[in-house]
């Protein structure tokens, strides 16, 4: 029979295994038991240690570095200030605008600063733009925050970091950046430090911007936006200028896709420009926008019947009315036809027409075409329209040919678009309006007359004062205009705003291009002339060529029968004209 092994003997030992005398005794269950919670016990304590030491170094930051617990940090711009949410903003095809990209802010503690006379000196010497005086003076306060500089650059941080100052520290804050620079400065805008929207779609828009996720689709277009600029500063430089503007619109519905005022400035610094070139002339320009208002005098007549294409008015004398004189600049000194009234830009029989039409009527036909009220748009520099308080027949005569009542370009241009369109007057918009979805629109003259007046315009070009506005296969109708400046109580004569605005196709239009040029000096190829058709006209026609392959329009034969018949104007003969004078 085997012998069981004893307590302190293990089986798997060798037979021949002695124990070493210096080594400790096995410890019995009690005794292990006892040291095992021991340990553990331990090891509870000394992470409680670890965590109560982690709330203690936290908040000792928190003290130390930001001043926690201090009344005054509540009104710091680090807890009331976050980064905005705002959403990008793109073109019609998707080019980006506006962004918002993170970067670092630098703020201090002052009561960190252990010598607030050399960090503002050395904190100078790396951020020269900083006001050394001024600098000190925050950092001297006793404030526990204070901001230094808002948006700093990489480099400028690296530089910052690299003179180990304690008490100053970065904040991560959101700064709108403008990729395109000036193109778009007048339409996008730009904010303030804290991305409030001070101009532009971001100030007009700034309720549609702020908590967006999707980016919001203007219906500008940088590629024509870029092509309006730049024939707009060409004859601004031409014609030794103080300034332009002009716009591109569809005329079916409304959409802007062009719009320029020049001197411009960089949104991305607008601290750093002047009044004059942040001002908005598209938008925010009051202008006596000259002959183009016989667009309106002209529709109204046909559209009630006062007139006809075959009617007419004597333009051989000038008119005399109180101590004004109305006189023509192109004049013919005989009868002249509705469509030679419109093609030689006669003041005189423009005047007349009015008269006929009267007061009310002409006033009734300029609040139709949205003239008189200010125009709903997604900008907040906008123009209310400078009108006559009592409406004497002196007014209706000359707001006739564009002299005695004030308009933006913009409505301008929006009426305009309504009298080629068949009559129907679309708000202008600086949105992209989905595809295919019907364009909500008001009816303002009858579908004949706005065909009628398409013909005139195409005269206009082909026959009249808008003759350099034509761009060979492009079919362009427009109308010219020049007005002197108002200065107080009288006008400037060599002061002049000149005008051309341009529709193509014009048998059956899709764009309107507008140019005008404020206070041209005439030169050797304008033989000494600053007028609209000189000045402005041109341009279009250089835009007006730029732009067609890129909106999709070839150039078509101007001659083929089909587009002669559209645009036919029946001119009097000689021997008519003598038998409608008598």
């Amino acid at each position: 029979m085997t012998q069981a092994p004893s307590r302190d003997e293990n089986p798997c030992r060798p037979r021949h295994y002695k124990p070493d005398p210096c080594s400790p005794a096995p410890l019995d269950g009690p005794v292990r038991e006892s040291l095992d919670t021991s340990h553990t016990r331990l090891l509870i304590t000394a992470a409680l240690f670890c965590v109560g030491f982690a709330v203690i170094g936290l908040r000792l930051i928190e003290v130390g570095v930001f001043g926690g617990g201090d009344a005054r940090f509540a009104h710091a711009p680090l807890a009331t200030h976050p980064t905005p949410d705002r959403a990008d903003i793109v073109d019609r095809n998707g080019v980006l605008l506006a962004s918002t990209l993170e970067t670092p802010s630098l703020f201090a503690n002052p009561k960190q600063v252990l010598d607030a006379k050399d960090a503002a000196r050395r904190l100078h010497k790396v951020l020269p733009d900083l006001d050394e005086a001024e600098v000190y003076d925050r950092l001297s306060s006793d404030k526990s925050f204070v901001w230094l500089k808002r948006h700093l650059t990489p480099r400028e941080e690296d530089r910052v970091n690299r003179l180990g100052i304690p008490g100053l520290q970065f904040q991560m804050e959101g700064k709108r950046v403008y990729p395109k620079g000036s193109l778009t400065a007048h339409v996008v805008g730009y904010t303030d430090t804290d991305g409030k929207g001070l101009a532009g779609v971001e100030r007009g828009l700034e309720r549609d911007l702020r908590g967006r996720r999707a980016p919001l689709q203007l219906s500008i277009d940088t590629r024509l936006q870029y092509i309006l600029r730049d024939e707009t500063q060409k004859a601004i430089s031409a014609f030794s200028a103080v300034g332009g503007m002009g716009l591109i619109m569809d005329v079916n519905t409304g959409e802007v896709l062009a719009m320029t005022s020049l001197p411009d400035f960089d949104p991305n610094q607008p601290g750093s420009t002047t009044e004059e070139n942040t001002f908005d002339r598209v938008t925010l320009g009051d202008y006596e926008m000259g002959s183009v208002f016989k667009i309106f005098t002209v529709a109204m007549a046909l559209d009630a019947h006062v007139t006809t294409m075959a009617g007419g008015y004597d333009a051989t004398n000038p008119i005399h009315i109180g101590r004004f004189t109305i006189h023509d600049d192109h004049a013919q000194r005989r009868w002249l036809s509705v469509p030679e009234i419109f093609m030689y830009s006669s003041n005189i029989g423009a005047a007349k027409m009015a008269v006929d039409a009267g007061a009310d009527r002409q006033r009734d036909y300029l609040g139709r075409l949205g003239l008189l009220t200010t125009p709903k748009f997604e900008l907040r520099e906008l123009a209310a329209p400078l009108v006559p308080s009592v409406w004497h027949e002196v007014n209706t005569m000359t707001i006739a040919f564009g002299h005695g009542m004030s308009v933006s370009p913009l409505q301008t241009a929006t009426a305009v678009a309504a009298v080629v369109d068949g009559g129907v007057l679309h708000r202008a918009t600086l949105l992209k309006q989905p595809e295919g979805d019907p364009v909500p629109g008001k009816r303002v003259l009858s579908p004949e007359t706005s065909v009628e007046m398409r013909k005139l315009l195409r005269l206009v070009v082909e026959r009249g004062t808008g003759k350099l506005a034509n761009a060979p296969g492009y079919l362009v109708g427009g109308k010219t205009g020049t007005a002197e400046k108002v200065a107080g109580r009288h006008y400037e004569r060599h002061a002049l705003l000149s005008s051309f605005i341009g529709v193509f196709p014009i048998n059956a239009p899709r764009y309107l291009v507008m140019i005008s040029i404020d206070e041209p000096h005439g030169n050797k190829r304008s033989f000494g002339y600053a007028t609209g058709g000189w000045v402005a006209a041109p341009a279009v026609r250089s835009t007006i060529e730029r732009m067609a392959s890129i909106v999709g329009i070839p150039p078509v034969d101007e001659d083929s029968p089909e587009i002669r018949r559209s645009l036919m104007v029946n001119l009097p003969t000689p021997q008519g004209r003598k038998l409608a004078a008598n």
